[in-house]
């Protein structure tokens, strides 16, 4: 669970999260880390090393090679039909070795899939997963150039990744009525409309100042999903005080295990300013708890 998210983030005049973002020089364990909670456990490693392909000292003859100099060759065929693109989150097993036949990381030692946007690994892993679909299996050998290019504490040199495509973890769609509020929508004097989508279970609401755990989606109004703690798979929690207006007012409509969508005013956003997601802004938003009244 996240205390503060990016766009919720964007509301406030300093904003500290405990989220590290994933940068392109990490390993995908590195990357997969970082899109947990800083309080998660890694899994025990088990005691074991999966032995080199016999090919890890260079591609075959018959690898495909691209002109970026990267090589693979499918060891089991797919069977999906959609390629992730180069920010697609994906979820994969995987082992890597260097050309020496040295194992550094392993999802299928630790017994668990990693999962991670694809432009926050190395060039060769953003360019290599592109080739995949969903249930394939590849082996690629990623030249130091797309790899970690000589720096300090990285494993050196050609790398060589056997990788399964699991999935490809798709965002949630916008909805129908993303560009404005339907006719039947709730509104208030301050210009927020809003539809109930799953009624709530719980009786109270939340207080201005209150601190809420929930889950959410946001578009801008052509559809474009710009934040969502649902495709990362952790709730958020903040208070009600240090996120955008139209956040504070419409979380106060809510009871816990409501749903619900907000269209969200610019001037109850974020006001035009360089750099935040721009007009009026639409969320579904499920109200998980609250936290401290």
């Amino acid at each position: 669970m996240r205390t503060l998210t990016l766009a919720l983030c964007l509301a406030l005049v300093a904003c500290e999260t405990n989220t590290p973002e994933a940068t392109k020089d990490q390993t995908p364990a590195q990357a997969d880390q970082a899109q947990k909670p800083a309080d998660a456990k890694p899994p025990a490693a088990a005691p074991t090393e999966l032995p080199a392909p016999e090919d890890v000292a260079a591609p075959p003859a018959g690898a495909e090679s691209t002109p970026s100099g990267l090589a693979s060759v499918i060891l089991t065929p797919g069977t999906g039909a959609d390629h992730p693109g180069p920010t697609t989150k994906v979820e994969v097993h995987y082992t890597g070795w260097t050309t020496d036949g040295k194992m550094f990381d392993s999802s299928v030692v630790r017994g668990k899939p990693a999962k991670f946007p694809l432009n926050g690994v190395i060039a060769g892993w953003t360019e290599g997963l592109q080739l995949m679909v969903e249930g394939e299996k590849r082996r690629i050998w990623i030249p130091e150039e797309l790899a970690y290019q000589g720096k300090p504490g990285r494993p050196a040199g050609m790398l060589v990744f056997d990788v399964e495509l699991l999935s490809i973890v798709k965002p949630p769609a916008a909805p129908a009525d993303v560009a404005g509020p339907p006719a039947d929508a709730e509104k208030t004097a301050s210009g927020l409309a809003s539809k109930v989508l799953t009624p709530g279970t719980g009786e109270s609401r939340p207080a201005a100042t209150s601190v809420v755990e929930v889950h959410y989606s946001g578009w801008t109004t052509d559809g474009t999903m710009f934040d969502s703690s649902v495709e990362r798979g952790e709730t958020a929690k903040f208070p009600l005080n240090r996120v955008i207006a139209g956040w504070t007012e419409g979380l106060q409509l809510m009871v816990e295990g409501e749903k619900r969508r907000l269209w969200i005013p610019e001037e109850l956003a974020y006001q035009g300013k360089p750099g935040r997601p721009a007009g009026m802004l639409v969320f579904d938003v499920e109200l998980v708890k609250v936290v401290k009244p």
